[in-house]
């Protein structure tokens, strides 16, 4: 008959010594019972990680409040570096911040997307979806508005067309474009919220590039900028003008 390669252990009481085994048993089904759930230990939750250097880019601070009298946190994407902070790292500050600095009550989200750069400062729809659906539904429920300062073309079409899709209801809902900040001063206080240099650069040139929101650069490979090459032309016709004259 062949041996099982299963490890097993075999406990044996002498009943006549008046030891309760329950006891034996309740701690060996405790133990099993934790090293198979050990992965539902809620572990993103830790109190006492080391986020200064999170702190330090300041793209998610609490900040003045919206006309409706709810409290604002501040997000400018430009700060975000998204390479070097993973998706559970950003998901566990997030979570902190919110119950740490968050009072009771309603709040909005201001988001600043001007100059943002996908590979550089967006962590994904997927990623930010699903941060969103990790949070407590207290949290969920007391988000009011998300305003969305300098959208650009590329992001209105993916929310408008994925967005259904891919964020909740509630949120699809409480997002309202901002396209200059002359607008963004009719739902939040101008003087509570602290707008960075490059958000108010990026507005002015949108003001006088307005075909900018909809995706038309009048000058999108920056020609202008790019210096004369006659120099360079004029060596190049010089050898091909020789080479031709010795043929």
């Amino acid at each position: 008959m062949g041996t099982s390669s299963a490890d097993f252990s075999v406990l044996v009481l002498a009943s006549d010594l008046g030891i309760d085994a329950r006891p034996f048993l309740e701690n060996r089904e405790k133990e099993i019972e934790e090293q198979e759930n050990w992965h539902d230990c809620p572990q993103d939750l830790s109190s006492d990680e080391d986020f200064s250097d999170l702190e330090l880019l300041q793209f998610f601070r609490i900040q003045g409040l919206d006309k409706s009298g709810n409290r604002v946190f501040r997000i400018v994407g430009k700060y975000f570096p998204a390479p070097v902070v993973s998706a559970e790292r950003l998901k566990r500050y997030i979570v902190h911040k919110l119950s740490s600095e968050l009072p009771e009550g309603p709040f909005s989200i201001v988001y600043m997307h001007s100059t943002v750069q996908k590979e550089d400062n967006s962590p994904g729809i997927t990623i930010l979806r699903w941060i969103y659906e990790d949070l407590p539904s207290d949290f969920k429920d007391r988000l009011q508005f998300v305003y969305f300062v300098h959208p650009g073309l590329r992001s209105r079409l993916v929310i408008a067309t994925l967005g259904r899709f891919f964020l909740s209801g509630g949120l699809y809902w409480k997002i309202k474009y901002v396209s200059r900040l002359q607008y963004l001063w009719d739902d939040v206080k101008k003087d509570d919220i602290e707008i960075p240099e490059f958000v108010k650069s990026h507005d002015d040139i949108l003001e006088h590039r307005p075909l900018t929101d909809y995706g038309i650069e009048p000058d999108p490979l920056r020609l202008a900028e790019v210096p004369a090459m006659g120099y360079s032309f004029g060596r190049y016709e010089e050898r091909w003008t020789a080479k031709h004259d010795m043929s």
